[in-house]
């Protein structure tokens, strides 16, 4: 039931955006702004009218033809050639617009009754130039509306979003914070969500339903993480590791499944197997325990420590397909320095657990992570073959700094580029910490390695 201040709210029409990305690579693996669509939910459930709109879909594809799609739902977005950024032109690669044309997107906006506010999320740092070109086109079509920026991007780095972006007001901070300050501003405490609950989901299902199109839908059974890396933003981005309980985590998989025909689910944790006796071991034997015919995506990287042969075997009997380790460096002493969440011997353990459950080599993605302060590329292609010969993929991630994290001094100090001021320069791309050593060249040996093309980089 309403209460007064609810009724005084459902009149308001609330616009949630996603923003274009602006990049010289981007790829749909599992992303959705689940975060807004959560915030979506709570608003709708207080009364709100709420249309949210995707840049990153495709309203028409350039050029005709379809989007390829992959079966567990990720693929890539349509993309258009824009104007590299000055900081940006002395890379040799085209830079791109991702998602729909600004046409089909102002088109769309102009059959939209004029929203009372326009709520933005954001993600990397360096997408902000996608973040201001949505900004910019929101107030073209809608002159006068409030524009509110939250997410990633604002929270890491609310003053240069406040100089930069557009937006009336930038909002940093996690979801329920950001509807706290949103409920002051407007005058009604229902936006606020009970401080006791650790997930939106466990109030109300983040707002799916909305989208034309669902793939995929991704889930999160915890938020933030206990390990401490020092290369994460986990830590400043959710100061506690909470845990949903198993049970309702199957209960929103249900919801997707048979309300809605989803068939593949993304996990959003950073921590998915910790604590598994008590979390990931019973969700897992209750999806069997229902029944579901669902694929399981864990794009996010697990900890192979928690992989033992039992859990692989149920991970494999339940249904996770998509398999992502977090190894990042073989070096051990690296590897004690940047937290201490995996050893070679604990990767090498889960690789062949996950193999003899039955996960082929390709199923076994390893996140390796290339361009740390101080690496070498030797370092880098060690990674690679002990992958390859325990039996899994290697993954080449090149590191970019994040601001708040631990290691962010230390690429301050490294790095040619003006990584605090300019948040282009944190594209991972440019390698911006990876100095001379891992030159274009050098990066392409270990790619093709990473491919089981056993060569030397040495070069």
């Amino acid at each position: 039931m309403l209460t007064p201040e609810s009724e005084r709210f459902m009149k308001q029409h609330i616009l949630l955006v996603n923003p274009w990305i602006h990049d010289f690579a981007a790829y749909d693996l599992w992303a959705k702004p689940l975060g807004l669509l959560s915030i979506a939910a709570i608003l709708r459930r207080n009364g709100a009218n709420i249309t949210f709109f995707d840049c990153c879909a495709a309203a028409s594809v350039q050029g005709g033809g379809k989007l390829k799609r992959k079966p567990g739902g990720q693929g890539h977005f349509n993309k258009e050639p824009i104007e590299t950024p000055s900081p940006l032109r002395h890379v040799r690669r085209r830079y791109y617009r991702y998602g729909m044309t600004p046409s089909d997107a102002l088109s769309f906006w102009r059959k939209t009754s004029s929203p009372d506010l326009i709520m933005v999320t954001s993600m990397m740092t360096y997408w902000y130039g996608g973040v201001r070109e949505t900004i910019d086109l929101l107030r073209h079509a809608f002159p006068g509306t409030p524009i509110v920026l939250g997410g990633v991007y604002a929270t890491l780095m609310p003053d240069h979003a406040r100089r930069v972006s557009g937006a009336d007001r930038v909002l940093p901070g996690r979801a329920e914070e950001t509807l706290t300050d949103l409920a002051a501003e407007f005058g009604t405490e229902t936006l606020s969500p009970p401080r006791d609950y650790a997930f939106f989901a466990d109030i109300v299902y983040p707002a799916f339903d909305v989208m034309v199109s669902r793939p995929y839908v991704p889930v999160m059974s915890s938020r933030g993480c206990p390990y401490r890396c020092v290369y994460c933003a986990s830590p400043y981005l959710n100061d506690s590791f909470c845990e949903r309980d198993p049970c309702a985590v199957v209960d929103e998989i249900c919801h997707w499944r048979f309300t809605y025909g989803v068939t593949n689910i993304a996990f959003y944790d950073d921590a998915l197997l910790v604590h598994a006796e008590s979390r990931a071991i019973p969700m897992m034997e209750e999806i069997l325990h229902r029944r579901l015919d669902v694929a399981y995506h864990c794009p996010n990287g697990l900890h192979a420590r928690e992989i033992t042969p039992p859990v692989a075997r149920l991970m494999k009997r339940s249904g996770f397909q998509t398999i992502r380790l977090g190894l990042e460096t073989t070096d051990e002493k690296r590897q004690r320095v940047t937290g201490g969440k995996v050893t070679n011997d604990e990767i090498g353990a889960a690789i062949t657990a996950l193999r003899r459950a039955g996960y082929q080599q390709n199923d076994i993605g390893v996140y390796i992570l290339c361009g740390l302060p101080g690496q070498t590329v030797s370092e880098v292609e060690h990674a690679v073959r002990l992958v390859l010969r325990e039996g899994g993929r290697p993954f080449l991630a090149e590191y970019s700094p994040i601001p708040h994290t631990p290691l962010w001094e230390e690429a301050l100090a490294v790095s040619p580029f003006d990584l605090e001021n300019e948040p282009l320069y944190h594209n991972n791309t440019l390698v911006p910490c990876g100095g001379n050593e891992f030159t274009a060249h050098r990066l392409q040996v270990l790619k093709s390695m990473s491919r089981g093309r056993y060569i030397s980089c040495a070069v």
